[in-house]
């Protein structure tokens, strides 16, 4: 690190002696940016901040008022000037008073620089200090490439890349999709604070479509995102936190790891492709019967295809982000079309069922069936996942056949078609009686003397009025058929 007040005046070298303390001791901490000699009356123009400002103390030899002192010391703190050392044994004995009265009111730290030290040699010392933290820093650059670099080479290059530039940055470094959901577990977690605005931030960079880059300083706290790929063709962001900004070396580090990652991205994308369509393969297999090949198969290409002879399918929506938990669950698992299937052993089916809705995902779920109907399960789950399954909740096959077509009729738009078919009956109160005396002559299994009793109506009355209402309906209730239209219309629709 560059040298600081507190270390130039340890050096037993410089005879350095402060004369006047900083208001706040943390100043003696600050780095020294440069030293500077002049004698001028005003040598603001040719300072930067933080600078050290050396002087023999020639402007202070004709001029002993306290007017010139405080002007001359005003500047310098208005230039943020770190400190001032005035040389004695020069062309002054010692400090002159105002100087140091000026110094002190302002806050200004100053240094007496005795027995005729050299300010050359001071300056050397800060200069050669800087250069060494130069090229120290240099160094652990290039040794932070190189061990990026090797990373990248070790099977799962990716995460091990990201691991290297989260320890060398000391920061935590997540991987997310244009969703703005994170592609993979990372070493350090994304603080809970900040989620919010990173998945806001990465979202808005991905939307532009170009390569770019975004500083946030947030008071939950401070992160860079930066986009992964190609102007029009983005596969990710990298979000990295930290409160202080990047330096040029980190900066630097941060671009060779979105490099490695595009390729690595690009890579994964047609290695998943592939992939892809050796499941989808696997999969039309295991719906011909051909179980063992596609068991062996899957073996040599180290797909997973459940054993045991007990199946279940669950049908999930194909949502960014859901890939991870998807494998997660377990099983083979298929792209088709907007939904992805999952293969998964009947014994394993609710512990994937978990995985699936604790992340938020829906999922539909077959009945358990032998390997010769998965074609059947397969129908079930994506039929199943058609008619709405919550997110973060699981609908079973089984339970919906448990209730019945009936219980599918009163999910599904049932009613609608009930309501259309009964509106002649229902728009008056003769439609209604008709339809009352239809309700208690089918819970009498169509029998008419048993029905008429009940009505206390002749068995030839009730006769005449389910004719009268089939005319209304356009039914035939002499006819099964139409009876079971009638029957379930009426079940349907809310009573009048």
């Amino acid at each position: 690190m560059p040298v600081a007040l507190e270390e130039l005046l340890r050096e037993p070298a410089f005879h350095l002696r402060l004369l006047v303390e900083p208001p706040d001791r943390r100043t003696l901490a600050r780095p020294i940016a440069w030293a500077h000699s002049s004698d001028l009356p005003d040598p603001t123009p040719w300072l930067e901040p933080g600078q050290l400002l050396l002087t023999d103390g020639a402007h202070f030899a004709d001029r002993t008022d306290d007017a010139f002192a405080v002007e001359y010391v005003r500047r310098l703190v208005e230039a943020d000037v770190l400190a001032l050392g005035f040389a004695t044994e020069i062309l002054h004995a010692a400090v002159p008073a105002e100087l140091v009265a000026a110094c002190r009111a302002a806050g200004l730290p100053l240094l007496e620089v005795a027995d005729r030290t050299p300010f050359m040699a001071i300056i050397r010392h800060i200069a050669d200090a800087r250069e060494l933290e130069r090229r120290q820093r240099l160094e652990r650059s290039l040794e932070a490439h190189r061990a990026v670099a090797r990373a990248a080479l070790r099977p799962d290059g990716l995460r091990a890349i990201l691991d290297e530039l989260e320890r060398r940055l000391d920061a935590w470094v997540v991987l997310l999709d244009p969703a703005g959901l994170p592609l993979d577990a990372p070493r350090t977690a994304m603080p809970d604070a900040v989620r919010d605005d990173v998945v806001a931030a990465v979202r808005q960079a991905m939307g532009r479509g170009l390569r770019a880059a975004i500083r946030v300083d947030s008071p939950a706290g401070a992160f860079t995102v930066q986009t992964i790929g190609r102007r029009g063709a983005l596969r990710a962001a990298l979000a990295v936190g930290g409160d202080a900004p990047l330096d040029r070396a980190e900066t630097d580090l941060i671009t060779s790891v979105i490099a490695l990652a595009s390729i690595a991205l690009e890579q994964t994308s047609e290695l998943d492709g592939a992939r892809e369509a050796l499941r989808r393969a696997l999969l039309e297999l295991l719906l011909s019967g051909e179980v063992e090949v596609a068991r062996r198969t899957a073996a040599q290409l180290a797909i997973p295809v459940p054993r045991g002879s007990a199946v279940r399918v669950l049908a999930v929506p194909a949502e960014p982000g859901g890939g991870a938990v998807i494998a997660r669950a377990g099983g083979l698992a298929v792209r088709r079309d907007d939904r992805v299937v999952l293969l998964v052993e009947e014994r394993r089916s609710d512990a994937a069922v978990r995985v699936l809705t604790d992340a938020g995902l829906s999922a539909a779920v077959s009945e358990a069936v032998p390997w010769s109907a998965l074609a059947e399960a397969l129908r079930q789950a994506e039929w199943l996942l058609r008619q709405g399954v919550p997110a973060g909740t699981a609908r079973s096959f089984g339970d919906e056949a448990d209730r019945g077509l009936h219980g599918l009729l009163v999910r599904g738009d049932g009613a609608l078609v009930a309501a259309a078919l009964l509106a002649p009956a229902t728009r008056d109160e003769e439609g209604r009686q008709l339809l009352e005396s239809a309700r208690v002559w089918l819970q009498h299994n169509g029998a008419f003397e048993p029905a008429a009793r009940e009505l206390g109506v002749h068995r030839h009355t009730l006769r005449a009025r389910m004719a009268q209402l089939g005319r209304l309906l356009g039914l035939d209730l002499d006819r099964f058929a139409d009876r079971a239209e009638l029957f379930s219309a009426m079940r349907l629709l809310p009573p009048v």
